[in-house]
């Protein structure tokens, strides 16, 4: 009894601790990259609920906050930004797939979870892994492999990108584009961009949801070349919300007040998702997915990192 009476006491406490850390998050004090370590930290020193399941609260947040940032979007704005970059987009989601199908089998690396890994640095991180997985049969130990390298990748952007951005004297524009196109998740481009500026958070979460419609095709083709079931394709229906709130921000435009509530709210709960993603990561994790995958996914994140820039800075 006193046995059990501890352990509830403990957890009670890690609960406490990380409610506490968790609305910490939401005000303005605690920055993307701060929360993200704050989250990482906490794992790390076993302060996370064990019996709360985090990943499943973590995609449910990232859900309503990206929908809640399209009524901050301007409908003119999001058009030309993804049809300006349309080339960008495509060219650079068929750039990743080759080369990881290319460098895959150069490294003599399990090809399920090279697969995976290039998809996910080709569209949008997790929300693509997730996608295809089920759909070319991937195992549960190839997908949280894979998930795991595209996170630490993340936690790296939202330190890297900004400063380089800084470095570069990076317009707004051209650093959210940036963003969207060399930066694996979602929630690490918005975290980035945020902190780069309001309008570089508007262009990198219009370009990245547009790359994010091609997980539909692209899970399609992975399922016939690897003879999977094209119906157990996951598919991320936010999508189609937020292009909902940015038409109801523009056909019903006397609202402005609240629109601009609910996109303040929605960055701060993106960074609540920055610390739920972190409290997800612990060395063990990263140990046991071992180097192959890790160097897999660092190759393919320079390669698309720096030919995306280089295109943007010098040939946009």
């Amino acid at each position: 009894m006193k046995l059990s009476s501890k352990l509830q006491d403990v957890n009670k406490r890690q609960r406490i601790i990380f409610i506490c850390a968790g609305l910490l998050c939401l005000t303005p004090f605690i920055s993307s990259p701060m929360a993200l370590v704050l989250g990482f930290t906490l794992a790390s020193l076993g302060w996370v609920p064990v019996d709360w399941n985090i990943t499943a609260l973590t995609k449910k947040l990232l859900s309503y906050s990206i929908i809640g940032l399209g009524f901050g979007i301007n409908v003119t704005t999001a058009i030309e930004a993804s049809t300006h970059n349309f080339g960008l987009i495509v060219g650079s989601i068929f750039f990743t797939l080759g080369l990881g199908f290319i460098l895959t089998r150069a490294l003599k690396f399990d090809h399920v979870t090279g697969h995976l890994i290039a998809s996910g640095t080709a569209i949008c991180g997790g929300s693509a892994i997730a996608a295809v997985a089920p759909a070319i049969n991937a195992k549960n130990d190839q997908t949280a492999t894979a998930l795991a390298c595209v996170f630490v990748l993340n936690s790296v952007a939202l330190f890297l990108f900004p400063a380089i951005g800084h470095l570069l004297n990076m317009s707004q524009y051209d650093f959210g584009v940036w963003s969207a196109i060399a930066i694996h998740d979602t929630s690490s481009v918005v975290g980035a961009a945020s902190a780069y500026g309001d309008e570089a958070l508007k262009i990198a979460t219009t370009i990245k949801l547009s790359r994010a419609l091609w997980i539909i095709p692209i899970a399609l083709v992975s399922a016939m070349i690897f003879g999977g079931n094209k119906r157990k394709i996951n598919l991320p229906y936010f999508i189609g919300f937020y292009c909902l709130a940015i038409a109801v921000a523009h056909w019903l435009p006397q609202f402005n007040a609240v629109y601009d509530t609910l996109f303040m709210l929605s960055k701060r709960a993106l960074v609540v998702c920055l610390f739920l993603i972190g409290a997800g990561i612990t060395v063990q994790k990263m140990r046991a997915s071992g180097p192959k995958p890790l160097l897999l996914g660092v190759m393919l994140w320079a390669a698309i990192g720096v030919t995306s820039l280089v295109y943007i800075l010098y040939f946009q």
